[in-house]
This record gives C-alpha cells, structure tokens and sequence, in this order.
C-alpha cells in the first residue's frame, strides 16, 4: 500500500499536463490547428446585410473528438498516436466557419448564436468526412461538408451543397498530414464562404 501511495505522490509530481495524462493513461501529443483562409475584412457589393447564425456541425462519433483520424479500409478507424486537434472537429469546424464568413462585410455579424432572439439565415452543417485516408493510391485528406442556408423566420432553405476536398499527402507522418489537412480545409471554406456571400448576398461580387 506504501509503494502505491509513493507512486501516486510521484505522478502528481510531474508539472503540467503530463501529470493528467500519467494519471489517465493519455500519452502526451501535440497539439495542431487549422487557418481560415482569409486574413482581413473583405469588401463586398451587397445591397443590406443580413444576420449569420453559424449552428454545431453534426458528425458521427467517430469524428466527434480530438483525435486526428486515419482510415486504412472503408470500415476501420485509427488515430494518430502522437497528436491533436486544439478542439473536437465540429467545434473546431465551427470556429473556422465563423472566423471565415465573417471576414466578409455581406454579413451584419457571424457567431455561433444569434445577437437577438433569432438571426436573419443559419448555417447548417453535417461532417461526413474529416481523415486521412491510405491504400494502393497512397496516402490522402478527404473531407466532405453538407451545407444548408435556412432562413430563420420561415424555416425555409434558401439554398443546399455538399462541398468536398481530397488533397495527396505524402505519407502518414504528422509532419505530412497536417499541412495536406490544411490544404484541404481552407479549399472547403473557400468554396463554403463563396457559396454562402452568393446565396445571401445575392450574387454578390467580392474583393
């Protein structure tokens, strides 16, 4: 009994996280996240501006964490061993969303909840893939978004795509997977805050 209490007090010993991650039997990992691809306000010919509610994305369970996924087959799932994402991937997809589409001046404020009782449009979205994907064609990022603009008074679809990016990786190294993931990521949000300033705005031209 002596000898695990001394090994208790030794592993809350250790600094930082590494304490919680002994005591949970988590290994450490590092840490990654993702950039909108936009940096600055952007300028819009947009006649009024309206509201965006940007609503959690759905995902499966498979998706809803921390952990970087990898398929090796259609019908497994792995992760990294040695890092992260900062957030689950929905919150961390909804972070991007938010930070994208509000670099664009069609829009009067883009947040996760509405400044009111209710917003002018949400966004709606479901994750169906976010991973690394390997097999005879080598290593790849797929991800594939469904997108829905509703609007909020009527509860009626104002327009609906599904967007999907699949970007080479070179190999299953962090340090090659997470650029690839980037890549794919700000090529999505792209096309989504293209998408999203087109049906809101009214074919609204920006620069």
């Amino acid at each position: 009994m002596k000898a695990v209490f001394a090994a208790l007090i030794a592993v809350l010993t250790i600094p930082g996280c590494g304490a919680l991650s002994a005591l949970q039997g988590e290994p450490d990992r590092d840490v990654f996240d993702l950039r909108p691809p936009v940096d600055g306000m952007r300028q819009c010919s947009a006649r009024g501006r309206a509201e965006l509610t940007v609503e959690p994305p759905k995902s499966g369970g498979d998706l809803d964490t921390e952990r970087i996924m990898i398929r090796p087959n259609p019908l497994q799932v792995q992760y990294l061993p040695d890092a992260r994402w900062s957030d689950t991937v929905p919150t961390m997809v909804q972070t991007l969303l938010v930070r994208t589409l509000g670099s664009y001046d069609v829009f009067s404020h883009v947040g996760r909840a509405p400044l009111g009782m209710s917003g002018d449009v949400a966004l709606l979205t479901e994750i169906s893939d976010f991973n690394a994907v390997t097999g005879e064609g080598g290593t790849r990022i797929l991800m594939r978004i469904d997108a829905q603009l509703v609007e909020e008074m009527g509860a009626t679809v104002i327009a609906r795509r599904q967007f999907r990016a699949d970007v080479p990786a070179t190999s299953t190294a962090t340090a090659q997977l997470i650029p690839a993931f980037d890549a794919a990521s700000q090529q999505v949000l792209s096309e989504i805050s293209t998408w999203a300033v087109g049906a809101v705005g009214r074919g609204a031209t920006c620069r």
